[in-house]
């Protein structure tokens, strides 16, 4: 692992180099931040598996993905992911996995690649940086060949279940409405919530929020109390997602990227 660290907080980065046993097909390998610790509280992130095991489908802490815009010819050929390689996606497995180049200091981290595949060519940045207790994660993608690139994105971080009694998950500066579930609903003051808890399986909601402003999210938290998120940008389809062990939510970013374009945009997390 990798590792930024200060006075507070500790945070553990997947090193694409030497961790492939934490990586598969599905998160971006540059950037993965797989825990946050707080000095004196301990662990702070979760996972669909935490405590009990890893796999590297679910994953664990604060990956992000771009596997749901694959790019490829034909639907079964091989598929370039960003920023994790070419993969077989039918077999579930990485065949090329992308090279980064790595630059560190104690309180920042830079990965860099550059991924060619059937005419595409981008240049990929994902930066992680803490600082006190904010810990920012940063991407900027150039599209350097002469295709248009489509492009799907988000973060999925996990973070632990609160006790039996607490069930207020999340509260975000835009206006949510809620379809009827079974898993989900909102509070009077505004938070959305667990319904039926404690859960056997695991719950799956897309909310319906504007597609327009920065997007800022409390988490609810069961050792810091709230944990706060601010994105730059506005999500274009926003699903939640837990199970027992852990909650997460998915704010997505969905768009064509233009030969010569470059698109950035960062999330940071304040614990």
């Amino acid at each position: 692992m990798l590792t930024i660290e200060n006075d507070q907080l500790v945070v553990d980065i997947i090193d694409p180099r030497n961790d492939r046993d934490y990586l598969g097909t599905r998160y971006c390998s540059g950037g993965y931040i797989f825990q946050v610790t707080d000095k004196t509280l301990g662990p702070l992130l979760s996972g669909p598996t935490f405590p009990d095991s890893y796999n590297v489908f679910d994953g664990q802490g604060i990956p992000d993905s771009f596997n749901l815009a694959p790019l490829r010819g034909a639907r079964d050929a091989p598929a370039l992911v960003l920023g994790v390689g070419v993969c077989d996606l039918v077999g579930n497995t990485v065949r090329e996995p992308c090279r980064w180049t790595i630059d560190s200091t104690r309180r920042s981290i830079v990965f860099t690649t550059r991924q060619e595949f059937q005419g595409w060519a981008v240049e990929l940045e994902r930066t992680v940086t803490l600082a006190g207790r904010t810990v920012r994660s940063n991407t900027v993608l150039r599209n350097v060949g002469a295709d248009r690139l489509p492009l799907i994105w988000f973060p999925h971080p996990f973070f632990p279940q609160l006790p039996q009694g607490s069930d207020e998950l999340i509260k975000l500066n835009l206006a949510v409405e809620l379809p009827e579930n079974e898993a989900y609903g909102i509070s009077p003051n505004g938070y959305l919530c667990r319904l039926g808890w404690p859960w056997t399986g695991d719950y799956y909601q897309a909310l319906d929020v504007p597609r327009s402003g920065e997007l800022v999210i409390l988490q609810r938290h069961p050792v810091l109390g709230l944990v706060g998120a601010s994105c730059n940008y506005a999500p274009t389809y926003f699903p939640i997602w837990g199970n027992r062990h852990t909650f997460s939510w998915e704010p997505m970013i969905e768009r064509t990227v233009a030969p010569g374009q470059v698109a950035d945009w960062r999330i940071d997390y304040d614990f």
